[in-house]
């Protein structure tokens, strides 16, 4: 099964670990990419992550997501249906770059968007062709 997590699964783990939603989240994402290393899932890249990434200001916590980059089975790079479906995708009230993160993970054929923003998860009985999901729902779907 192909998933794609946005930037901000990727940070999870390095963020303020007293919220309890947060701790969770965080166990989550850590539960799901070492399934992604093991190879139960298939990991999508996209250009989007890796320019988001670079504008990451700190180095380790950069680096450290973008090793996960040689743990995708598919890098997605920008062309012109991406950015078609992006600005579509802005029509329901998507942010630019989220509207490019589905896109990509549309492109590339994932069946689960992973996601730790609500204003995107909002979004997901507008979006038919992918399903759109938290770390701990993702998690309730596929393991429980």
């Amino acid at each position: 099964m192909r998933i794609y997590l946005d930037n901000c699964c990727f940070n999870r783990p390095f963020d303020d670990q007293s919220q309890i939603r947060i701790r969770l989240e965080s166990e989550a994402k850590l539960k799901i990419q070492a399934d992604i290393v093991e190879e139960k899932f298939e990991l999508v890249w996209s250009y989007i992550l890796e320019a988001e990434n670079k504008a990451n200001p700190f180095e380790e916590r950069m680096n450290a997501i973008s090793d996960w980059k040689n743990q995708a089975v598919s890098v997605i790079k920008e062309n012109k249906k991406i950015v078609e479906k992006a600005k579509k995708l802005k029509e329901i009230g998507l942010r630019s770059k989220d509207a490019l993160h589905i896109s990509c993970a549309i492109s590339g054929k994932c069946k689960f968007f992973l996601t730790t923003d609500d204003k995107i998860i909002n979004k997901n009985n507008s979006i038919k062709e992918i399903i759109i999901i938290d770390l701990i729902g993702f998690i309730k779907e596929v393991y429980l």
